[in-house]
């Protein structure tokens, strides 16, 4: 459930009518609501309490969607934060998320950002490689410190998602060799700079089917077995996230509740605080993008272009991964009929749909790319030279612009041209 609904014959967010942002912000933006942010929050967690699973550690995959003020609302409700950047570790403390809350995730930690963790305070670092290991273990004991740590394994599972979203078999460039962890484990939980406490795993992202996921899962409770048979302890299981959401209307995925008997069943007796890493799931349905309709242009195949102003430097998915985002009019009229919807930049790939049956939308017309709230503004540029899209969070009846957008013109101004060119 989402908090997206027609009233009187307009798209609100909320009880905000998307018009009304767009204009007094511009188009395009992204668009969130608060309410849903809430309730995919709780959701999420009331379906892993339901299931029984004790006191489970949940911490919002802050790459899925940073902005400040998404992250506050996620940490009244309780979430940490994965982080996988020095900026993102930034973002969540500033946030209001407590340190002990964070992990930090990713396979290219720099030193820069290990001594960051370490000086924060952070509650978890998820090592990716024993080089990784070894090297954090020396900067905490240059520190006086001991970094908590878990090791990310890699089980060689197929994740059945997209491929460049697909993080655990064994050619992806993530966590240790399935065979070799036991080893690592056991050479790293010696070194004085690292208290080695859990094993964890990510096998991708989007999934939609929670087989692969259990098979992945079954062979961590294994890995801890041989792990504790070698004499190491293991307190903390982190299962990484990568629930799907519906993208498409019809599409049938697994609930929370799915995911939480299914987590549950697979990690029964395993005696280990279990932590969890949604990030998708819990802000997907939660945004929108709003855009206008340049204008409409008639094609060779006779299907017309919908040319509208956001593009694929503000809602890369379709062009990266082919992704499906469902395109709906702002005030529908009950017509419909097939066109393609592509945006201004000077590529063929800045196309968000071919021959797709839609609302029939006119010149100046808003509409929504739907399910944008996770991957979208995160991942927006600056190609062809075009300012970054605003974000905008609603409360009820009440909205305010938490990104402002940021114009062609400031981004220029961050430029410079060398004294030997003057």
């Amino acid at each position: 459930m989402d908090h997206f609904q027609i009233i009187n014959g307009v798209l609100h967010v909320e009880d905000v009518p998307l018009p009304r942002i767009a204009d007094e912000v511009g188009t395009p933006v992204y668009v969130y609501s608060q309410a849903t942010l809430v309730r995919h929050a709780q959701v999420f967690r009331d379906a892993l309490l339901n299931a029984g699973v004790d006191n489970p550690h949940i911490a919002f995959a802050i790459k899925a969607n940073p902005n400040l003020g998404v992250l506050r609302v996620l940490a009244k409700e309780g979430y940490g934060a994965d982080v996988v950047s020095g900026g993102e570790l930034t973002r969540a403390m500033a946030a209001g998320i407590a340190p002990e809350d964070i992990v930090f995730s990713g396979v290219g930690k720099t030193a820069e950002e290990m001594v960051q963790g370490l000086k924060s305070g952070i509650g978890q670092f998820n090592i990716e490689s024993e080089e990784e290991g070894r090297e954090l273990a020396a900067f905490a004991e240059t520190m006086g410190l001991r970094a908590t740590a878990a090791l990310r394994v890699n089980p060689d599972v197929d994740a059945k998602t997209h491929g460049k979203i697909s993080t655990g078999k064994a050619e992806n460039k993530f966590g240790v060799a399935y065979d070799r962890a036991a080893g690592i484990y056991g050479r790293l939980a010696h070194l004085p700079g690292l208290e080695m406490r859990g094993l964890a795993i990510h096998i991708g992202s989007q999934m939609s089917s929670l087989e692969p996921l259990e098979a992945a899962i079954g062979k961590l409770g294994a890995l801890i077995r041989d792990v504790r048979a070698s004499g190491n302890n293991v307190t903390h299981a982190d299962l990484g996230g990568g629930l799907g959401v519906p993208y498409q209307r019809d599409a049938v995925l697994p609930t929370p509740e799915d995911y939480g008997a299914m987590v549950a069943r697979a990690t029964k007796g395993w005696d280990v605080r279990l932590m969890f890493e949604p990030g998708r799931v819990i802000c997907g349905n939660a945004g929108v993008l709003l855009t206008r309709v340049i204008r409409v242009k008639a094609s060779a195949s006779n299907t017309p272009f919908v040319i509208v102003d956001a593009a694929m430097n503000d809602l890369a998915r379709p062009a990266l991964y082919d992704a499906w985002h469902d395109f709906d009019a702002v005030a529908p009229t009950g017509q419909t009929g097939a066109a393609h919807i592509v945006g201004p930049v000077c590529e063929t790939g800045d196309t968000f749909a071919m021959g797709r049956e839609i609302d029939t939308v006119a010149a100046n017309d808003l509409a929504v790319f739907r399910t944008a709230g996770a991957y979208g503004a995160t991942m927006a540029s600056t190609y062809n030279s075009r300012g970054l899209v605003p974000e905008v969070l609603v409360s009820g009846d009440r909205f305010a612009v938490v990104a402002e957008r940021i114009m062609p013109a400031t981004i220029l101004d961050a430029e410079h041209v060398p004294d030997w060119l003057d």
